[in-house]
Order: C-alpha cells, then structure tokens, then sequence
C-alpha cells in the first residue's frame, strides 16, 4: 500500500450530498477480479447519457483534468458496501476525498487501500468548493500535521484516528500489518509443527 504522509494536488468540486457507492462505480462495471482498471468508469452515469454521449460533468472539464482531491457534500460514499468505490477513484487519480461526513463502510474501505477521507466542517468544505471553481485550484493534505491548506489564506485541522493514521503514514494494509510479525509468526510455526507436515 503506498504510504500517504503529504499530498499537493489539484482540488475538483462535487457539490452533492448522499453520493452513494453505485453512482461512485455502477454494478455493471463490477465484473473485473483486478483492484485497477475503474477509473474510466468512474461517475459513469452522470458523466454519459443513455445514448453514451458526454455530459458537462464537473471531472471531464478541461481545467478539472489530473484533479487528485475531490471535495464533496456530507454522507459521501453511503450505500452498498463496495470496495470497488474505493479503487475507482483510486484509479482515476484522486488520493484524498474531503467532506463533512462519510459513510462509515466507504471510509474503512479506504483506509484499507491507502486512500485518505477527510472530515471538514461543512463551513470549511463550503469554502473549499467555492475556492476550488477557480481555474487551478492546488490544495495540500497534510495527514502529518492533520491539515488542509491551500497557501492562499485556507487553513484547516481535521480529526483522524491515531491508528489509521499510522497505517496510512506507513503504508500497513491488513497484511502488511500481520507481516510486521513475520518473525515471530515464522518461530511460532517452528516451534509448532503440524501433526501431519
């Protein structure tokens, strides 16, 4: 998992509250067995017409392109409980999710896959929506310091919990974590044959 310390990216704004799973990555996209190859699909049905045509979506604005921060309304990611949610926006390039509140499966998923949910006021992710309508618009994440800034007089805190952090810091998924014990997993085993091995 790649370790998330400081990230500085261009910022895009969703203003739209209860963003649920299944407009994130539609079902029928959920066929592939690999974590990559879902960014394309990304929003599908909000960035495509039923005729396949584009619409005016917020990400395919020409100076919304490489955006890798998505600041969003309140109960992002509600719904089912796709992980693939998670690595479709991994997979179109965002790092950071910023809103007033997440859906709480969402937001494990995305500690599990490196991917950090930040929680803002809704006053503070109102004022980044409307600083990010200006042509690009950097903003940084600082889970060291547990701030978002933009350098421009924004300056924010946001809580997270120390475990998480820490994972995220170090870049420790489930197994990453269980191979910290690898040692002592290996003298365990030693000590410990299998009746039959």
């Amino acid at each position: 998992m790649q370790p998330f310390r400081v990230h500085q990216g261009l910022a895009v704004p969703l203003d739209r509250v209860n963003v649920d799973t299944d407009q994130i990555i539609p079902k029928q996209f959920l066929k592939r067995i690999e974590r990559t190859g879902f960014g394309e699909f990304l929003f599908y049905d909000w960035r495509h017409k039923a005729d396949g045509g584009q619409t005016s979506f917020v990400l395919d604005e020409p100076r919304y392109r490489g955006a890798t921060v998505l600041i969003a309304g309140k109960n992002f990611g509600c719904g089912s409980s796709r992980e693939h949610a998670v690595w479709a926006l991994a997979d179109f390039g965002f790092r950071a999710v910023i809103a007033p509140s997440f859906a709480d499966i969402f937001a494990n998923n995305s500690t599990k896959n490196g991917f950090l949910t930040v929680i803002l006021h809704e006053d503070e992710v109102a004022e980044l929506m409307r600083r990010a309508q200006k042509e690009g618009y950097p903003l940084t994440v600082d889970l060291e310091q547990r701030m978002v800034y933009d350098g421009q007089g924004f300056s924010a805190s946001f809580p997270i919990d120390d475990f998480i952090r820490h994972c995220l810091l170090e870049g420790l998924d489930d197994i990453g974590l269980t191979l910290q014990h690898e040692s002592e997993i290996a003298a365990y085993e030693a000590a410990h044959p299998l009746p039959w091995g």
